[in-house]
């Protein structure tokens, strides 16, 4: 009698390995299956794992185990799936079921789901036939099956008119086969490219053409046409009957980039961002398993994907910090697509105008490819910057915006052109105080100020998102009428500007005032159609957009970001303003950007204004190597977080206690953190420095198992390659 058989299956729960169950010897099973089993009294779908997770396990007695219920008719997880996953599970020191959540992120991909539903015309008609009804007879003759939402728009009638049909039976409901994935078309003619274009289009080409695993850095200004350049690398990938997948940092994936992608290839791109019903997050999961999507576009999760036949990866505006999962599992898009990348042996593009200190390093020391367009596709020059100097031109009492910046708005709307005001703030004001006993309005759960938005008349915190109404009076004096806002918001400053300017069309562009990706885009549209004249907005405008009629940049607070405890304060800065200030003149007007600060001589504002780029970053280089801060070196964070500050710092210090010694590697604190409360919770840091060449990944697994267990509601949580710093 043979032994019964055992199968490791991984759960999508916070597990560092693969449980034990018993599958029969008429299942056939391989790793990658996804399969029912139990877990106490529940049932959980998991994945037949095979790796580093299940080499040299102690054997389990099998009379332990309890038997796996099913295989799942689900394309399963190809071996490179199973690969990343552990890969990226040890280097962010996440648990790999953690990992594997992420990659089973369509819950509804593994359900049974019910054919969708249409409406044929296929009876008798009805009784009472109203002009309504009967433009609907008219519309489904042709006995297509319809959507009732498509029926209804077809035929100008409510879906109330659809369902008094059916019920009358003269519409017949019918399943609806599910429409075929649209198929990008390699040799589609798109728009012609420049010399420039074309070159370096041609170097991205031969990496695909001679096959095997590298990363180009495409490394051109605001407006190159760098998404052109980078869709004949896409177009080369899918003639080699490959899969490419390309990464936005927002889900905002714009109307215009799509409009490129259909200019080139005919079609537009699957999608995947956070945005999309379970039903259509479980469609395109399915079709990638499946092969059917063959070009996907979307936010950093889209590297979780099933791929089975991925041969290209785009990492658009690789520089933007939004590529940095902070939760759960914590890791950058950027440097785990490289990987990626390695682990598939295929090409790896970064795209960006003002590319990431770690990838211009990495370029210099021959690890990347470096392909430079220095001018911009339409010939138009560069947008001329200035700083403008608010000691010297302050703005009028009340106001936010400085007599220059005022003329210059003035002088671009008479001539007919677009104004960009640009205020990474969002909301009316950071702060609300009361004038009669300083009262000033914190978060209940957090150490931060609320912001007020007036136009929801409420005050929110932007770290937890506690709100509540703003009061009619300071709810520590009673004082009526005394309540005052501090500080810009964008809000503010519409607020400035429809009063300076009333007759000019004004759209806010800001993540809290846009609900979702189609009002996003709908905004976007109407800022491309010339349908406002004054865009006020935070950083969501400087992700890539292109607005031909958009001839001046106005930065309200050019300081706003400098001084934070953060070592990539200056190169975060200097990346968002030139992003911002490039969007002016990028095609039919000549552009300007007018920076005001209080600092013009700060490097970064000097390097804006003088457009000498290298020299700025060869200086941000220099300290960084002096400081063994990365490129040069390697950084960790240890963020202590409990219900009490006396239990979160105790813990803390006992953890720094732990840690063990090293040669090359240092920890510093533990300190409070800028950001001391969240949610409630006390947050205490540690930062562990490290030289290149040092293990950090197996340093901190050492000193995480021998640390003192966190008790008492205390978390740990472990953040390998910081970008943030509160």
């Amino acid at each position: 009698m043979s032994s019964p058989r055992t199968v490791p299956v991984l759960l999508p729960l916070s597990l560092e390995s693969p449980y034990d169950y018993l599958a029969g010897d008429n299942v056939s099973l391989a790793p990658g299956d996804f399969v029912r089993v139990p877990l106490a009294s529940r049932e959980r779908i998991g994945v037949v794992w095979q790796g580093a997770l299940v080499e040299g396990r102690a054997p389990v007695d099998p009379e332990k185990l309890r038997p796996l219920l099913e295989r799942l008719d689900v394309p399963p997880l190809p071996p490179i799936s199973l690969e990343f996953a552990e890969w990226v599970a040890n280097y962010t020191l996440a648990p790999p079921g953690m990992v594997l959540r992420m990659m089973m992120s369509a819950r509804e991909a593994f359900m049974p789901q019910p054919p969708a539903q249409g409406y044929r015309l296929d009876g008798p008609p009805p009784e009472r036939l109203t002009s309504a009804r009967q433009r609907v007879l008219e519309v489904a003759g042709n006995g297509l099956v319809w959507r009732k939402a498509a029926l209804a728009e077809a035929a100008g009638v409510s879906p109330g008119v659809i369902d008094g049909l059916a019920k009358a039976g003269t519409l017949v409901r019918e399943a609806l086969p599910e429409p075929a994935w649209p198929v990008p078309d390699p040799s589609h003619e798109g728009v012609a490219l420049t010399q420039a274009q074309r070159e370096a289009a041609n170097q991205l080409c031969e990496k695909l053409e001679t096959g095997g695993h590298g990363v180009s850095l495409l490394d051109g200004v605001t407006g190159a046409g760098k998404t052109e350049v980078y869709f004949e690398a896409v177009a080369a990938a899918l003639k080699r009957d490959r899969q490419a997948l390309i990464l936005l940092p927002e889900i905002a994936l714009t109307r215009q980039f799509i409009d490129r992608f259909v200019a080139r290839f005919g079609v537009a791109p699957v999608e995947w961002h956070s945005e999309l019903t379970p039903r259509q997050r479980a469609r395109v999961w399915l079709a990638v398993a499946r092969g059917e999507a063959r070009a996907v576009v979307g936010a950093r999760s889209a590297l979780f994907l099933p791929f089975r036949e991925l041969g290209l990866i785009v990492v658009d505006e690789e520089h933007d910090p939004a590529f940095k999962q902070e939760d759960r599992v914590i890791y950058q898009a950027r440097d785990m697509a490289v990987v990626r990348g390695k682990l598939g042996n295929f090409p790896v593009i970064l795209s960006s105008a003002t590319p990431s200190l770690e990838s211009l390093v990495n370029a210099e020391q021959g690890r990347y490819g470096h392909i430079l367009l220095p001018a911009r596709y339409s010939g138009a020059p560069l947008p001329d910057i200035e700083a403008i100097d608010l000691r010297e031109f302050p703005p009028e009492r009340g106001s936010w915006l400085s007599p220059p910046l005022v003329e210059q708005v003035e002088q671009t709307l008479a001539a007919g052109q677009q104004v960009l005001l640009f205020l990474n703030r969002r909301g009316y004001a950071p702060l609300t105080l009361c004038r009669a006993c300083g009262y000033r309005f914190q978060c209940p759960q957090c150490s931060a100020w609320l912001v007020e938005h007036r136009f929801k008349r409420r005050l929110e915190c932007h770290h937890c998102g506690a709100s509540m109404p703003v009061p009619h009076a300071c709810p520590q004096c009673a004082a009526q009428d005394m309540l005052v806002p501090c500080g810009p918001g964008i809000e503010r400053v519409a607020e400035e500007v429809s009063e300076r300017f009333p007759d000019a069309r004004i759209a806010l562009l800001s993540s809290d005032l846009v609900p979702n990706v189609g009002a996003l885009r709908e905004v976007l549209e109407q800022i491309a159609e010339h349908r406002a004249d004054i865009v006020i907005g935070t950083q969501l405008v400087a992700k890539g957009h292109h607005f031909p009629q958009l001839a001046l940049v106005g930065v309200v607070d050019g300081d706003l970001g400098l001084d934070q405890g953060d070592p990539r304060a200056a190169e975060r800065t200097y990346q968002l303003l030139h992003q911002v200030t490039g969007r002016a003149g990028r095609e039919a007007v000549a552009g300007r950007g007018l920076i005001q600060t209080y600092r013009p001589d700060h490097p970064v504002i000097e390097a804006l204004v003088s457009g000498d780029r290298d020299r700025f970053l060869a200086q941000e280089i220099a300290a960084r190597r002096t400081t063994g801060y990365p490129p040069f070196g390697r950084l960790a964070a240890l963020i202590v977080s409990g219900r009490t500050r006396l239990a979160a710092e105790a813990f803390a210090r006992a953890l720094a206690q732990s840690a063990p010694a090293a040669a090359k590697i240092r920890v510093l604190g533990p300190a409070e953190a800028p950001l001391a409360v969240i949610s409630g919770r006390h947050r205490f840091r540690l930062l562990v420095k490290a030289a290149r060449e040092a293990d950090l990944q197996a340093y901190l697994r050492e000193w995480v198992a021998q640390a003192p267990d966190p008790r008492g509601g205390v978390r740990l949580t472990v953040d390998v390659d910081p970008y943030n710093f509160l």
